[in-house]
C-alpha cells in the first residue's frame, strides 16, 4: 500500500478502508423501549435509516463501550463498536433485559467500509449492498460507513490501508475502545459525551454519573489531547509526557501513534492531566528514547 496516496485520498477526495467492527442486530417488539433505558441516545429520535453515536454505561456510570446506534427499520436497531468489543456490549445488555421481547444477534458475517473524504457526498451508495449506511464523520472529515454482509466498495473509490486510516482518525482526535477507551476511562475524560449524550430523554443506566459531570462543567482528572513530535522515530503507546521544569513530573501517556502528512511529523494521543493547558511544551520517554513533543488541542489538522 501508498500510505502516502492513502493519505491523500483520505484527507482531499475519498477512500474507502475496510475497517474491523462487531456488529448486534437487535430485533423484536420491545427493542426500542428496551435500548431507550440503556443507551445514552435518544433512540425513539432515530428514524429509519438513521444512526448516531451512543455510550452503554455500567450502573455506576463509567463506560461499558462506544457503539453506534443504527435504525435500519421500524422493529430493528443494528448496534457497531470496534473489533473486540462486542461480547462485552452483548454480556451488558443481556444482564438488564429480563422479559423484554428484544432478540441480540451476533453479526459475524457483516462488514464495515469506512468512506472518509470530502467527496463522500458526491458518492451514489444505493448499490453498495448496505443495510446500513451510517454517518462514520470525524468532525473535520467527512465519512460514510457502509454496513452489511455484502457490502462493496462504491466504484471508482481508493481502497486504503488501515495505517493511512489510522494517521487520519488520530489527526482528529477519535479514540477507540481497546486504545484511548475502556471500562474504566469517564466518557468526559475522551470528549466522547457531547456528541453521544441526549439531555432530553428519559433516564437511562448510567445516568447519574454522566449528568453530574456535565453539572461540574466537565471537571476530570485529565483529557484527551494531541501531540505533535519534534522527532522522525514513533515512540511506542504507553510512552509516558514529562514536563520541562521543575522535575519532570509525569504529566500523560500516549495511547495511538501515527504520522501526519500535513503536519510532516509523528503525532499521537494522548490523556493529558488537568494542570497541563495546550499548547505546552513536554518531553516523551520510552524505553530507550526520548523527544521534544508538543500537546495541542483536537483536531490537529
Amino acid at each position: 500500500m501508498d500510505v502516502t496516496a492513502d493519505y491523500l485520498a483520505l484527507r482531499r477526495e475519498v477512500g474507502a478502508v475496510e475497517v474491523p467492527r462487531d456488529v448486534v442486530v437487535a430485533s423484536g417488539p420491545d427493542t426500542e423501549t428496551f435500548l431507550q433505558g440503556q443507551l445514552s441516545q435518544d433512540v425513539t429520535a432515530l428514524a429509519v435509516g438513521a444512526s448516531a453515536p451512543s455510550l452503554l454505561l455500567s450502573p455506576q456510570g463509567k463506560l461499558v463501550v462506544w457503539l453506534r446506534v443504527s435504525r435500519p427499520a421500524p422493529d430493528v436497531m443494528a448496534l457497531d463498536t470496534d473489533a473486540g468489543w462486542g461480547d462485552a456490549l452483548v454480556a451488558r445488555l443481556e444482564r438488564f433485559k429480563l422479559r423484554t421481547r428484544c432478540d441480540l444477534e451476533r453479526r459475524a458475517d457483516w462488514r464495515c467500509v469506512a468512506l472518509r473524504g470530502p467527496r463522500v457526498a458526491d458518492l451514489d451508495l444505493h448499490a453498495t449492498g448496505a443495510v446500513v449506511v451510517a454517518d462514520g464523520g470525524w468532525g473535520v472529515v467527512e465519512g460514510r460507513d457502509l454496513l452489511g454482509p455484502d457490502v462493496i466498495v462504491p466504484a471508482g473509490v481508493r481502497r486504503c490501508g488501515f495505517d493511512a486510516y489510522q494517521n487520519v482518525r488520530i489527526e482528529c482526535g477519535v479514540p477507540v475502545m481497546g486504545a484511548e477507551l475502556d471500562e474504566g476511562t469517564i466518557p468526559a475524560e475522551a470528549g466522547i459525551v457531547e456528541p453521544s449524550v441526549s439531555w432530553t430523554k428519559g433516564c437511562y443506566t448510567g445516568q447519574e454519573l454522566v449528568a453530574r459531570i456535565d453539572s461540574r462543567g466537565t471537571n476530570v482528572p485529565r483529557r484527551l489531547r494531541g501531540v505533535v513530535l519534534g522527532t522522525n522515530v514513533l515512540p511506542p503507546p504507553g510512552a509516558t509526557l514529562h514536563t520541562l521544569t521543575g522535575d519532570g513530573a509525569e504529566v500523560g501517556r500516549l495511547t495511538s501513534v501515527g504520522e501526519s502528512l500535513d503536519l510532516r511529523a509523528p503525532v499521537a494521543l494522548a490523556y493529558v492531566r488537568r494542570g497541563v493547558e495546550p499548547p505546552a511544551d513536554v518531553t516523551v520517554r520510552w524505553p530507550g528514547g526520548e523527544a521534544p513533543a508538543r500537546v495541542l488541542e483536537l483536531p490537529l489538522v
